[in-house]
């Protein structure tokens, strides 16, 4: 690894490491290309993560079939060069069942730059992972990219495995065990019942991720225990429906109901020359 580069991947990391254990949590929104990474960098969030759905649909590829690896690491490379600020990989399951090949993958990002990566252990066939196989993964990501912050994805509320009556118990045991093999944080997505939340934050003893769900109080999930929340596909999808709508407004001759980014502002942002007239 060059000294550059490995320099850019230590700061990006330990900016990103520090927003964890910050004063607040804080959002992280999730780009799935080099325009919307550059366009939430720009509106001011402190770190921007990827979306595998967004990254893959936009392809035409279905989430987590494992499918995505390539085009995840043309855009976490593209979003290092490009962003002052981290950038955090949604890497589904690590691509692969062996622990050697995913941590291989991680210390190639870590080499591009990437801050984090983001490491779930649901399986593209609706069964999870046992915790002893996700933290054999966990173990070898963090010995072959030690700065690299790894948010430790358990889907037990996201597939509702099991008995609702034992899932917390589940939960909390799984992340226990990926705290031991070396997770940085933990993602929990699904979960949002604030007691069920603090009791997790408490137990696992890491910082804590949630889905972003629209009128839950930031502030209500931070005094529970939550770091950061996510938006995960969130904003793609409603890219996508607003496309929709304002192709069906433009069929209809009516009102788009959303406001463009404006092109010579977007031009600006992706480093075109001055000069050139907007469309």
């Amino acid at each position: 690894m060059q000294r550059s580069r490995a320099g850019a991947h230590e700061g990006a990391a330990s900016l990103l490491r520090a927003l964890h254990h910050g004063p607040e949590a804080f959002v992280l929104p999730n780009a799935w290309d080099v325009a919307s990474g550059v366009l939430l960098a720009d509106a001011g969030f402190p770190a921007v993560g990827t979306t595998s759905l967004g990254v893959t649909a936009a392809a035409g590829l279905p989430d987590g079939a494992a499918a995505g690896v390539e085009l995840t690491v043309a855009l976490a490379r593209a979003l290092v060069e490009r962003l002052a600020v981290p950038v955090t990989v949604d890497l589904e399951g690590g691509y692969s069942e062996d622990p050697a090949r995913v941590a291989a993958l991680a210390a190639q990002l870590a080499e591009l730059g990437v801050a984090g990566v983001n490491l779930e252990d649901g399986r593209g066939s609706g069964q999870l992972r046992t915790a002893a196989e996700h933290a054999a993964v966990i173990r070898a990501v963090a010995s072959a990219a030690p700065g690299l912050f790894i948010n430790a994805r358990t889907d037990t509320y996201w597939l509702q495995v099991g008995h609702e009556d034992d899932r917390l118990a589940e939960t909390t045991t799984r992340l226990v065990a990926y705290r031991h093999a070396g997770a940085s944080g933990v993602f929990v997505p699904g979960l949002s019942d604030l007691a069920a939340i603090a009791t997790v934050a408490d137990s696992v003893a890491l910082p804590l991720n949630v889905l972003w769900r629209p009128g839950v109080s930031l502030s209500a999930l931070a005094a529970a225990g939550v770091a950061r929340i996510s938006t995960g596909s969130a904003l793609y999808r409603h890219a996508l429906g607003a496309a929709v709508a304002v192709a069906h407004a433009a069929r209809t001759d009516t009102q788009p109901p959303t406001v463009p980014v404006d092109y010579d502002r977007l031009q600006h942002l992706l480093g075109a020359p001055p000069g050139r007239a907007g469309r």
